[in-house]
């Protein structure tokens, strides 16, 4: 078993993964550590406008990345070794990144635009990869859409929000142990190859599915993602000498204070529950004495700034199953 990797005020802290992986940035940069932003956006652009188009949401604007295959993808197309089929969306008129749907709320006015603003993130990506010391990453799903034509993998389903989904051309996927950990152990392997001195921590998402597109219960399939993911980041730590697995998922599950720990709509982490998970990830890797602080009553950064709201993809999850119900794609 690997030891803890350790961070302090000077370490430069990169994060990803699901919607709960914004919580980790908000406490990196409310207690004072030394989050990386790479790709701050447009000085003209006021704190509204910067969050509502997800810069300094995570250190480089690709949004929540929910599966250990998205994440390997991310780095494979940051380095040119996988450029995608499918380039873009159209939506009533305007052009969407199918990678990064939401980024940019209104789409861009151009084909042009778009893959000029794709090269410009996948740049800072790199810039991410490559000066990174600690490296954060909450794996969330197992399930996910993805082309038929050479399996890219898209954060939300296409035609969800915005698109046109084709069951010719697009495919539901419930990823198993296998396909999780050799997403993961590809991605670790290839990080390593550009950024050799990187440590990596994993954590699981205790936040369960909102909705799932396989025929289970969201409960069953809930436990399903949650304990798939748990097996591939103990293999990842079993396997890396660089990862460490921090426990969230445990802590907020598994403590016997669920009453205390989600809201009423017993999915949301409340802000004594994220205080908890993240007063314990600050004592185990940066020495802290816990002082079980919830985001709520926590100073606010000057810059950049926290996030009070969560940007997620929770709603166009939901719209997905609609799609299930069409006679193109009856389950």
């Amino acid at each position: 078993m690997t030891a803890h990797v350790k961070i302090d005020r000077n370490t430069v802290v990169a994060s990803a993964g699901s919607c709960f992986a914004q919580h980790i940035r908000n406490h990196f940069i409310r207690r004072g550590y030394n989050y990386l932003i790479v790709e701050p956006g447009p000085q003209e652009l006021d704190e509204d406008e910067r969050e509502e188009r997800s810069y300094g949401i995570f250190p480089a604007r690709f949004g929540n990345v929910y599966t250990t295959v998205q994440l390997w993808q991310l780095f494979e197309r940051a380095y040119g070794r996988f450029t995608p089929a499918e380039d873009y969306w159209l939506d009533d008129g305007r052009f969407f990144d199918p990678f990064r749907p939401h980024v940019e709320p209104g789409g861009y006015s151009t084909l042009a635009a778009l893959r000029e603003d794709r090269a410009a993130h996948l740049a800072a990506a790199r810039r991410m990869f490559e000066t990174v010391e600690v490296f954060i990453f909450t794996l969330g799903l197992t399930e996910a859409w993805r082309s038929r034509i050479d399996g890219a993998v898209f954060p939300v389903c296409p035609g969800c929000s915005v698109g046109t989904f084709d069951p010719e051309r697009h495919e539901f996927v419930n990823f198993n142990v296998t396909e999780t950990v050799d997403g993961l152990f590809a991605f670790i392997t290839a990080l390593a190859s550009m950024n050799p001195s990187v440590r990596i921590i994993l954590t699981v998402s205790p936040v369960p599915l909102a909705a799932t597109m396989t025929a289970n219960h969201v409960i069953e399939a809930t436990t399903y993602s949650k304990s798939v993911l748990r097996v591939a980041a103990e293999q990842a730590r079993e396997c890396f000498s660089q990862v460490s697995y921090f426990p969230s998922y445990e802590i907020i599950t598994g403590t016997g204070r669920a009453h205390e720990f989600f809201a009423r709509d017993r999915r949301n982490v409340t802000p004594s529950g994220v205080g908890r998970a993240m007063d314990l990830f600050f004592q185990r890797h940066a020495g802290e004495a816990p002082v079980f602080m919830p985001e709520s009553d926590m100073p606010p950064a000057q810059h950049p700034p926290a996030i009070d709201e969560l940007k997620c993809d929770e709603e166009t999850a939901l719209r997905g199953l609609e799609l299930l119900k069409t006679p193109a794609n009856p389950r």
